[in-house]
């Protein structure tokens, strides 16, 4: 049972070490306000789901479904 309580901590960092990485680079919410100017018209602005910034989003939502997951599992203690 510790082993597989060391696996799941290890797992566990590797989600929190790529989470915070994930989320240091994306852009600002800030850098959205260009829609105002019409900048939202873009080939960027239609397809952001897309693009590079849509694929990080998605990434980071199952990186911290994951980050809860794991959480909820080391702390009920039953390894």
């Amino acid at each position: 049972m510790e082993a597989l309580r060391l696996i799941i901590n290890i797992i566990f960092i590797i989600v929190c070490i790529g989470l915070t990485v994930l989320v240091l680079m994306q852009e600002g919410r800030a850098a959205g306000l260009g829609a105002i100017s019409g900048m939202a018209e873009t080939y960027w602005g239609k397809n952001k789901g897309r693009s590079m910034e849509g694929m990080l989003v998605k990434i980071t939502r199952v990186l911290a479904v994951l980050f809860m997951f794991f959480a909820i599992i080391l702390n009920l203690n039953i390894f």
